[in-house]
């Protein structure tokens, strides 16, 4: 199932060139994916009692649209692939009148907390993932 965020563009995020800094749109998708895993059930707080840490380790970005101040944003987040340790998910950026701004393939491990190293995914968040893929398909 695609999970949907909204935003609306603010002053700060526009660059010397007048639209959305490049920087930015990785920020929304950061924004966006803290809302999906926390819609999942992996809250802050929950993620921390287990002494997990979700962390980027791959991103690929395409820039499609320039996006400009107060533009309407929604960032839509699927899973592509999940692995034994890592999944892969696609984060598309679109305006208002549906047109796609940015897409980007997202690699993510879980690390333990304090050895810093990537862990198995937890059996609950691997199948809450599976699941979520077999509903794009």
């Amino acid at each position: 199932m695609t999970h949907q965020f909204d935003l609306v563009v603010r002053s700060t995020d526009i660059d010397f060139i007048g639209h959305v800094n490049n920087a930015k749109y990785l920020e929304y998708m950061e924004w966006a994916r803290f809302d999906w895993i926390c819609q999942k059930g992996f809250t802050l707080d929950e993620l921390q009692r287990r002494g997990l840490m979700p962390v980027v380790v791959n991103l690929n970005i395409n820039y499609r649209k320039e996006l400009r101040m107060l533009e309407q944003v929604q960032v839509r987040t699927q899973v592509l692939a999940v692995g034994e340790r890592s999944f892969v998910i696609r984060q598309e950026l679109y305006t208002a009148k549906n047109q796609l701004a940015a897409d980007a393939d997202v690699t993510m491990v879980m690390i333990d907390g304090q050895t810093r190293r990537a862990v198995t995914l937890p059996a609950d968040l691997a199948v809450e993932l599976k699941q979520a893929m077999m509903l794009e398909e």
